[in-house]
């Protein structure tokens, strides 16, 4: 075969992908494992993964006509001296990454068996990235005369489950139970052989993608269980906490709301946390849930008696998990909802009492600004008064010293009667006494820019 990517035009690139030329590959009878790696960081670990395909390549030593290789997307055939051929497939998912193998005998009278895989020289070794959440190991036979007894002596399990999918005679049947090396199996057998060749990788592709997202919608499940416990008693407490608070608050003084805000504030962040963390793990199972039904409706099946019907099982498991799930999520954001009513009604009641706290400083301030303007008032009347008094007493000591000062030129024969001459000037004393007062006020006032 030429080298697939160089021979593909870029007008058919946009309509074709890889997994197109990967079914010209596929044939049955075969042998197929199918392992899913769920990544702890897929940005950062999703283009790592594409190594673990590139490993298996070379160990294989896989020519490059034979692979193709894409971003997220590769296969590689091998194919060993006595003519069997061995597929690797990688594919890169949202949060997990796929590894398929398939060892199709040249003989197809060849017997298989569940187990490792026999190809030649093929030694598989469990990748170091990431964890491997499910793992199935699927026999596609060329028989088409089961017995029920054969088919349960291959399935582990008590109980086994089958159907005809794509309305054809194609039967799936699995036992949902793994077997001593952690593999679910799966047998995949038809009456018309072209009919089973048509759609093998049809059949292949819904067993993978049920299995896969199966297991995803079921992995946060013990914390889930853990989680509604968790939710219970945070919801106690917080009702506790919620009566406690609804009786006190009238009466509740400004250290005991500070303790209830410090306390709530606490477990509202470690209820935020917990909440966001339960959010994360459970948002994807909507999707998840909707791709289960999507795939299962595209299998179209019929019954396969005297089986169990495939999908009942997995319906029934992922409908109330997916389910108990959203509720979940519902009760979680209800319970973040109260502890935010709760912090409100504390604020609320803050609020009021500084409201109150402002009234009683308002009216504090009132009674003390009036104090000061009686004050004030006094201070201004004692302040005209003792300026009355300083125009007297300055008018006094002038009239003293005129007093002095006419009896010394009544002796000079100046004036004929000095005591004459000091009751004439009292009135220009006071008068120049008032002048004095005024004058040194206005030069204050000026200095103090009032």
């Amino acid at each position: 075969m030429s080298d697939i990517q160089s021979a593909d035009k870029p007008s058919k690139r946009y309509h074709k992908t890889g997994n197109n030329y990967l079914e010209e590959w596929l044939d049955f009878p075969a042998h197929i494992h199918h392992m899913s790696f769920r990544m702890s960081n897929p940005p950062e670990e999703r283009p790592k993964s594409q190594a673990v395909f590139l490993g298996l390549a070379k160990q294989m030593q896989i020519r490059g006509t034979n692979r193709v290789i894409s971003e997220k997307f590769a296969y590689g055939v091998a194919e060993a001296p006595n003519g069997d051929r061995l597929v690797i497939a990688w594919k890169a998912h949202t949060e997990y990454y796929s590894l398929q193998i398939w060892h199709i005998p040249k003989d197809k009278q060849t017997p298989l068996a569940y187990g490792p895989i026999l190809f030649p020289g093929f030694d598989f070794q469990k990748p170091a990235l990431g964890d491997c959440f499910h793992t199935l190991d699927i026999i596609v036979s060329a028989k088409n005369d089961f017995t029920p007894e054969e088919i349960n002596q291959m399935l582990p399990g008590h109980h086994t489950y089958g159907s005809q999918v794509f309305t054809e005679e194609i039967a799936v049947v699995t036992s949902f139970t793994s077997d001593a090396d952690l593999r679910e199996r799966y047998l995949v057998y038809a009456a018309v052989p072209d009919v089973l060749l048509r759609h093998l990788s049809q059949v292949i592709d819904g067993i993978v993608t049920i299995e896969t997202y199966y297991h995803l919608l079921m992995l946060p499940f013990n914390a889930f269980s853990r989680a509604v416990d968790h939710v219970h008693v945070l919801e106690q407490k917080l009702l506790k906490r919620a009566e406690s608070i609804s009786e006190k608050i009238g009466s509740a003084d400004t250290a005991t709301i500070q303790e209830w805000l410090t306390h709530l504030t606490l477990d509202f962040m470690d209820a935020s946390r917990f909440a966001e963390g339960m959010r994360f793990r459970l948002s994807a199972s909507v999707p998840y849930r909707d791709i289960l039904h999507t795939t299962i409706r595209a299998q179209q099946e019929r019954p396969l008696p005297p089986f169990l019907p495939l999908y009942d099982y997995v319906l029934g498991t992922v409908s109330g998990v997916g389910d108990g799930y959203q509720q979940l999520i519902k009760r979680i954001d209800a319970f973040v909802s109260d502890f935010q009513s709760i912090i409100s009604v504390i604020r609320a009641r803050v609020s009021l009492m500084l409201q109150q706290q402002s009234l009683v400083l308002e009216d504090q301030n009132l009674r003390l600004l009036v104090n000061v303007d009686k004050t004030t008032k006094s201070q201004a009347i004692l302040q005209h008064t003792v300026e009355s008094l300083s125009v007297i007493v300055i008018a006094y000591y002038l009239s003293g010293l005129g007093s002095y000062l006419f009896k010394a030129v009544e002796k000079m024969g100046w004036i004929k009667s000095a005591t004459l001459a000091s009751g004439i000037f009292v009135p220009i004393s006071l008068m120049i006494s008032l002048g004095l007062i005024l004058v040194g006020r206005k030069i204050i006032h000026k200095q103090m820019n009032i």
